[in-house]
C-alpha cells in the first residue's frame, strides 16, 4: 500500500470522527434545552404567503406551549414541564410539509414570544377588561404574535400586523372573538407605533383635502355654465330681430307718401321755373 493511499484513507477516518463528534454535540445541546434555530435557510420560501404560513404555526405552536409547560410554570407545576418550544418547534418540523412556510420566522416566534411572555403579557393586560386568565388560549395565542410584532418587528406595518392577527382569529378563533383582538391591538398600537399612526393620519388627511378640491371645481363649474346660459339666452340672436315684410302695410303707405311728396316736389319746381321764364319774356 502506498503512502499516498495510506494518507487519503487516514484523512477520511479523521473526518467521520469529526462529523460523528458534531453529530453527538448537537444531540447532547437539543437534548439541554439548548437547541439554535437557523434563521437564514434560504432554501424555504420567505414571501409574504410563505410569512403568513409561519403565523399560523406559531400560533399553533403558540397554543401548544400555553396549555402545556406555560400553565404548568404559572401553576408551580414545573415537575410537569416536558414541552419546550424548540421541543415543538423540532416536532412540527418533522410531522409537517414546511417547504412554502417563512422557516427563520416561524423559529424566530417560537423563540423569542416564549421569552418575552412576561412583557408581552404585560402588554395585552393593560388593554384588556378582564384577567389573563379568562382570556381564550387561541386569542391568547394571536394576541401575543400581535404584540410581538408592533414592539419588535417595526419594518412590518401596524395595518399589516392587525390585518394579518384578524386573519388567524377567522382561521383558528371563535366567531366574536375578532372585535377583542381588534380593540386590543388597536391600544397597543397606539402606544407602540404613535409615530406611524401619526404619519399614516396626516397622509389621510391630505388624501381627502385632495380629493374635495375636484369636488369644488365641479360644483362651481355648473354654476359658471348657468351663468354663460343665461348671458347667451339675453343676447339678441338673428330669430330675434324684427323683420321687415314686403308684404308690411306700413311700409306700403310710407313709400306712397313719399311718391306724393316727390311729386308736389317736381310740381312746385316745373311753376316756379315757368314764372321766373315768364317774368324774363316780359322784360
Amino acid at each position: 500500500m502506498t503512502d499516498q493511499l495510506k494518507r487519503a484513507i487516514s484523512a477520511a477516518k479523521t473526518a467521520q470522527t469529526k462529523d460523528e463528534q458534531a453529530e453527538a454535540t448537537r444531540v447532547a445541546s437539543s437534548s439541554a434545552g439548548d437547541q439554535t434555530f437557523e434563521m437564514s435557510e434560504s432554501s424555504y420560501k420567505t414571501s409574504h404567503t410563505a410569512i403568513r404560513k409561519a403565523r399560523r404555526f406559531a400560533m399553533q405552536g403558540l397554543y401548544e406551549w400555553l396549555v402545556t409547560d406555560r400553565r404548568f410554570d404559572i401553576g408551580g407545576n414545573l415537575g410537569w414541564k416536558d414541552n419546550a418550544p424548540h421541543d415543538i418547534a423540532a416536532r412540527t418540523r418533522a410531522t409537517n410539509a414546511m417547504h412554502t412556510v417563512h422557516i427563520g420566522y416561524y423559529h424566530e416566534m417560537m423563540r423569542d414570544i416564549p421569552e418575552q411572555i412576561e412583557a408581552l403579557d404585560t402588554l395585552i393586560s393593560q388593554h384588556l377588561d378582564r384577567g389573563l386568565d379568562k382570556l381564550d388560549t387561541v386569542e391568547h395565542a394571536i394576541l401575543l404574535i400581535g404584540a410581538y410584532e408592533l414592539k419588535n418587528r417595526l419594518e412590518i406595518p401596524y395595518k399589516v400586523v392587525l390585518d394579518e392577527a384578524m386573519k388567524l382569529n377567522n382561521h383558528f378563533g371563535a366567531t366574536d372573538a375578532h372585535k377583542l383582538i381588534n380593540a386590543v391591538l388597536d391600544k397597543m398600537t397606539v402606544e407602540l407605533r404613535s409615530l406611524e399612526v401619526q404619519a399614516d393620519s396626516k397622509n389621510k388627511s391630505a388624501a381627502q383635502a385632495d380629493a374635495q378640491q375636484p369636488e369644488a371645481q365641479t360644483a362651481a363649474a355648473p354654476e359658471t355654465a348657468s351663468k354663460a346660459d343665461t348671458d347667451v339666452e339675453n343676447k339678441p340672436s338673428a330669430s330675434t330681430k324684427p323683420r321687415i315684410s314686403a308684404n308690411n302695410a306700413n311700409v306700403k303707405r310710407n313709400r306712397a307718401n313719399n311718391t306724393s311728396n316727390a311729386k308736389a316736389n317736381i310740381s312746385d319746381f316745373k311753376a316756379s321755373k315757368k314764372n321766373n321764364t315768364d317774368a324774363k319774356n316780359k322784360d
